[in-house]
Parts: C-alpha cells; sequence; structure tokens
C-alpha cells in the first residue's frame, strides 16, 4: 500500500487529512480525549507534537470530592479473554481499559492558566488544546465557562455523561440520561457562552439519538458520542470483583456500537449536526470506520492513555495511507457506510441461506431428503 509519509514521520500537514467540526477547521480528525494521559502540561505536548490536531484536557468541575475522586482510582488493561495484560505502553489490539477515574486533581485556576497557555502555544501549529467541563451543579459549570471563555479559549468541551456518575460521590460528578435535561443544559450553556460548544453525551442510554437531537436543539455546535459504559468484572482467581468495584470498560468492541448510534444520529439529525465519534477507535482505520460512520473527527482516549504518543503517529499514518492509496479526502468519507446503512426488511429473500452457518446436526432436512444418497452418504462421513 502506497503511503504519503515517511514510515517514522507522521504527515500531519497531509491536506487530504483536513476536517471541519462546524465551522471549526481541524488539520486531522484525531483528537486525544481527556484522561490521566492529559492531565499534565508536558502529556498534552507530547501528543500534539506527535500530530494530534486537538487535545482535550483533563476534565474539571467545581467539587472537591470530584477532584479527591482521582486518589482513588485504579486501572488495568484486559485481553479479550477477560485476563490481565502488563501495563507497557504496547497493549494487543483488543485490549480492553476497565477503570476508575477522577478529575483534574488541582486548583481550577492553576488548570486555567494551563490550559490557556497550552492553547495559544497549539494555536502556533494548527491545533487545539481543548478545556473539559464535567457536570455537577449547572450554575457553578456555567461560572467555569464564562471563566474559561475569558481566559481566550477557542472551544469547550462539556461531558454530560461521564460513565463514573452513578458510582461517584453524591454530587461529584452528574451522568444525564433525559433529553429534556440535555435540552435545559445545553440551551443554559449555550446562551451564557459564545465559543464552539460540544456536548459529550452518555452511551447508557436506550435513546442516544434523543439525546444528540435534543443536544442539537439547545443549539450545541457538536456532539461527541459515546461515553464508556459501566461495568463489573468477576476475578476468577480472587473470585471478588476486579479493582473491588464497577469501574468504566471500553475497548475495541464499543467501536460498531458507536458507529451505530453515529449512523443513526445522522440519519435523524440530518449531517449538519457535526458528530464527533469516542469509544472504541484504536487505529488510523478506526478513524476511516467512525468516519464513513458519520463522524466528522474522533477523538481517541483509552488507546492513547495505554499506548502514548506512539499511538497518534501511527494513527496519522495509517490515516494519510488509506488516503492516499484511495485518492480521497477525509472530509470525503463522512457519512458514506451511514448514508448506505439499510434496514433488515429491506434484504432480499434468501431461504435456507441460514443452513451455511450452523453445524450439520444443526440444519433442517426434509423427510425425503433424509432417504436420498446423498444424505445418507453423508450422514456416514
Amino acid at each position: 500500500m502506497p503511503t504519503s509519509c515517511p514510515p517514522e514521520t507522521p504527515r500531519t500537514d497531509d491536506p487530504r487529512c483536513h476536517v471541519s467540526v462546524g465551522g471549526l477547521r481541524l488539520k486531522n480528525p484525531l483528537i486525544c480525549g481527556s484522561g490521566e494521559h492529559t492531565i499534565t502540561a508536558a502529556g498534552m505536548q507530547a501528543l500534539l507534537q506527535a500530530g494530534a490536531a486537538a487535545v482535550v484536557a483533563k476534565s474539571v468541575n467545581e467539587s472537591e470530592a470530584a477532584r479527591k475522586q482521582l486518589d482513588g482510582t485504579d486501572y488495568v488493561l484486559l485481553d479479550a479473554a477477560w485476563k490481565p495484560l502488563p501495563w507497557d505502553f504496547s497493549p494487543p489490539p483488543d485490549a480492553q481499559l476497565f477503570c476508575r477515574s477522577g478529575l483534574f486533581p488541582g486548583r481550577f485556576e492553576d488548570w486555567l492558566t494551563m490550559v490557556a497557555e497550552l492553547d495559544r502555544q497549539a494555536a502556533a501549529s494548527d491545533a487545539y488544546v481543548i478545556p473539559s467541563l464535567i457536570l455537577a451543579d449547572l450554575d457553578a459549570c456555567i461560572d467555569y465557562a464564562l471563566r474559561i471563555e475569558a481566559a481566550g479559549l477557542r472551544v469547550l468541551e462539556l461531558n454530560i455523561g461521564a460513565p463514573h456518575g452513578p458510582e461517584a460521590a453524591r454530587g461529584a460528578i452528574v451522568t444525564e440520561r433525559a433529553a429534556s435535561r440535555v435540552l435545559e443544559i445545553t440551551r443554559r450553556m449555550r446562551a451564557a457562552i459564545g465559543v464552539p460548544l460540544w456536548i459529550k453525551l452518555t452511551g447508557q442510554s436506550e435513546d442516544v439519538v434523543a439525546l444528540a437531537q435534543a443536544a442539537q436543539q439547545g443549539g450545541a455546535d457538536a456532539v461527541i458520542m459515546m461515553g464508556r459504559f459501566l461495568g463489573m468484572v468477576p476475578d476468577i482467581e480472587t473470585q471478588a470483583p476486579l479493582l473491588g468495584t464497577s469501574a468504566a470498560l471500553g475497548g475495541p468492541w464499543a467501536l460498531a456500537l458507536t458507529a451505530r448510534w453515529l449512523a443513526m444520529t445522522r440519519k435523524a439529525a440530518g449531517p449538519e449536526l457535526p458528530l464527533i465519534a469516542t469509544n472504541g477507535a484504536r487505529s488510523g482505520e478506526d478513524i476511516v470506520r467512525f468516519l464513513l460512520a458519520g463522524a466528522c473527527a474522533v477523538e481517541m482516549t483509552s488507546a492513547v492513555m495505554a499506548g502514548g504518543s506512539r499511538v497518534v503517529r501511527e494513527s496519522l499514518q495509517a490515516l494519510s495511507a488509506y488516503l492516499a492509496q484511495r485518492q480521497q479526502d477525509a472530509s470525503a468519507l463522512i457519512g458514506l457506510a451511514a448514508d448506505r446503512l439499510q434496514g433488515y426488511a429491506e434484504q432480499a429473500p434468501r431461504p435456507d441461506y441460514w443452513q451455511r452457518f450452523v453445524s450439520a446436526e444443526a440444519r433442517s432436512i426434509t423427510v425425503e431428503e433424509q432417504h436420498s444418497p446423498a444424505i445418507t452418504e453423508r450422514g456416514k462421513q
């Protein structure tokens, strides 16, 4: 496969990679999502240097309990058979991140100073450092948003779907699952600030589309879908819960779930609503998959936390190579698969086709076939 960049250097300036999130132009679709790897300035600078179009700083809110939650965190990488993997920053493709997480542990004022300065630096390389607020109290959240805008930050991510909400201390983190609440929150935030507003939604809902449409109606400039899921993993050695608690789970399996909600949201809300995918992307090929499903950009979080800046470089290399081989631009991929998604009732009938996919003893045959020479001979085999 031809590549458009040397193997050791990502083409962060590859014009084929340019995309737009609403009116915001990104040099490529890769955004590093908020996590422990974006707590420090050094961590965010490394990801920007690797070529990420944007880095989302570790989230904050006004809650003291949320800040202290970081001290009680724990993390494990699991393979597809639920066995722990070594944390050596070279995880296999099937690695799943299972963890308790927390918010930025320091003062909001220190966080804001750091993020604003990093964003000013990032602008020189056509990139962004994006502040992220986690909802606890809406009035306090709006106050923080106003201070963020006053500091000169150019985009705001408001995470109202953090997976840890149900397990966190009371008042620390809120996970919004009602469309009416998403509408109210988005409207109030939109009325308060003028910078682009990205609303991050939970995946722990029976109707993520309704949540996205509520954010759209409330004035969101983009919707990020979707947060990880809460799970519990029994440890067969200790016979106790792994990590001792429920925790957020993400892995490559989540890509198919996220992609479906992207496609369904694009169908319901129209291509005018910018969608940002998160949960499931592990590679440049996965970025392509999410673009095809309707996303205009992709937040990679667990993979970058577990694999470091190398994941950014390798993903951008793979994305550039794919676009060069296909002679396509990233923006031209958006929604191609989503717009071809069909329902079950649209499929042509294929009687007995299912029998190709079950074992011989599970196949159905007629009485006449049971006594036919071919069937009799086959039964002897």
